[in-house]
């Protein structure tokens, strides 16, 4: 499992890499990664799981919901703080309701949100990536 919305599952004999629909979690490097990894992993490990594929990302991924019996880990890594509804690509109608679930987890203090102002994984990814910029002096 790379982090807290990557799992990797076998189907048959093959290794799928599923990136969950909808949500972004805390990379590991950022605060509560590793906690998003752990709810993941608690949630999924060794278990039967149902997927329900909506695409393949630029990364190979399969993009899709994740359901342990009725429970759908999408939704219960908001509804438990360790996501954030991932705007920019959640456009499935039932996106709105997941908004209500993070706010609700926002003002309870859930996971992440214990920080009054948790910094967004694709703000952190950005600003990660300004850090790695660096000058040099040309020589030839």
């Amino acid at each position: 499992m790379a982090d807290g919305d990557t799992i990797s599952v076998l189907r048959g004999n093959e290794k799928v890499n599923i990136r969950l629909y909808g949500v972004d979690t805390p990379e590991k490097k950022q605060a509560f990664g590793n906690q998003a990894k752990k709810f993941t992993n608690a949630a999924v490990r060794k278990m039967s799981v149902k997927i329900v594929p909506f695409e393949t990302d630029k990364y190979g991924r399969t993009v899709a919901m994740v359901y342990v019996g009725d429970q759908c880990l999408n939704e219960n890594l908001i509804r438990d703080g360790f996501a954030w509804v991932y705007r920019k690509y959640c456009k499935e109608d039932f996106c709105r309701s997941w908004l209500n679930l993070e706010a609700s987890a926002r003002e309870k203090g859930r996971g992440l949100w214990v920080d009054p102002e948790p910094k967004p994984p694709w703000e952190w990814r950005k600003d990660s990536k300004k850090k790695n910029d660096w000058w040099g002096r040309v020589v030839r």
